[in-house]
């Protein structure tokens, strides 16, 4: 089944087509370079250039399958969640080419497409498994039972791991996107030289990143008052590594109490070196299978959306004009 599939919920512009788990082409028109002038994204800036790339990038993409409309079967997007602005931009396009086309449109949950993108890479990968996504805005253990069913075991209580990673990095100087820049620059830890929280929540499966975020911010500013200067390198490891620590255990500790032999990263974060290597040898030790996405497809793609398209259609779960986009969300949501 041939799905074109819409992904507009951030900065990234991206249309793919997919047959079934098999992506024919995934394209996208990054707006980075025009956010790293603000040091983030700026909405108003990002739904603007969504407006101004969807309709070259989603010909680029069929061109790239070597199709035409006339072959496509189904028209997927991401509609929750996201920036409002740039969701209403992929959304009201997918309406009108679908409507224009005659065929289905299938609304996709964005959390739900990040770990689909296993999918695409891993044939063997089937439900039931346990999966932890993390990106800028999200940090959740999901149990992933069925393709279109899922239930939470933990979340965030505030900030996201992503935002912790990005907010540290800004504070040490690096450009945006600042998770990617302070993965390649950390060296060696030392929590003898820079000793970090580990936030605890109330519930066991939650995470709590926003105490360690503000507490990294303050050791930056205080060391800049008194004139110490900051060792960036090992600065980014250790925060790098406290990060991990509790994704790690906090993840492997669901596993255990719920049974599953299989775990899923999923998200931007999921592209971290630390955290796959981390999690490859905790995993190795317990006999859990780990699945990651390769690194095109740990950011926002449509590939991701299109894979999950598939799956949501089969459950029966489209949509006609009236669909609207949605900022927040849980995964788990009920159509």
């Amino acid at each position: 089944m041939k799905i074109l599939s819409i992904e507009s919920s951030c900065d990234e512009t991206s249309v793919a087509v997919t047959d079934g788990r098999q992506v024919l082409s995934n394209i996208i028109a990054t707006q980075i370079p025009e956010h790293q002038i603000y040091g983030g994204v700026v909405p108003e800036i990002a739904s603007r250039r969504h407006t101004e790339a969807i309709s070259a990038v989603c010909n680029e993409a069929l061109l790239s399958a070597g199709i035409t409309y006339k072959d496509i079967e189904a028209i997927a997007v991401t509609f929750a969640p996201g920036l409002i602005g740039a969701l209403l931009v992929g959304v009201n396009f997918a309406k009108g080419l679908a409507l224009s086309l005659g065929v289905p449109l299938i609304p996709v949950h964005h959390l739900r497409s990040h770990i689909a993108a296993n999918y695409a890479d891993n044939e063997e990968l089937k439900p039931p498994f346990l999966c932890l996504t993390v990106s800028g805005g999200n940090s959740v253990i999901t149990e992933v039972l069925d393709y279109t069913k899922f239930n939470i075991l933990g979340e965030t209580t505030d900030d996201a791991a992503g935002e912790c990673f990005d907010k540290t990095a800004r504070a040490l100087g690096l450009s945006y996107p600042g998770g990617v820049h302070l993965d390649k620059i950390a060296t060696v830890s030392d929590f003898k030289k820079y000793s970090l929280p580990y936030p605890h929540t109330e519930r066991e499966f939650d995470f709590s990143f926003s105490g360690l975020k503000t507490s990294v911010i303050n050791l930056i500013h205080n060391s800049k008052q008194k004139g110490i200067e900051i060792d960036v390198p090992v600065l980014a490891a250790t925060v790098r590594e406290r990060v991990c620590d509790i994704l790690i255990d906090k993840t492997l500790s669901a596993a255990r109490q719920n049974g599953y032999k299989t775990i899923v990263l999923a998200g931007g974060v999921s592209a971290n070196s630390e955290l796959r290597r981390r999690m490859s040898e905790e995993c190795e030790k317990a006999d859990i299978k780990l699945f990651f996405p390769s690194l095109k497809y740990c950011g926002d793609n449509a590939a991701m959306v299109g894979v999950q398209g598939y799956y949501e259609f089969l459950s029966g779960n489209t949509s006609d004009v009236t669909l609207n986009a949605c900022a927040t969300m849980p995964i788990d949501y009920r159509e």
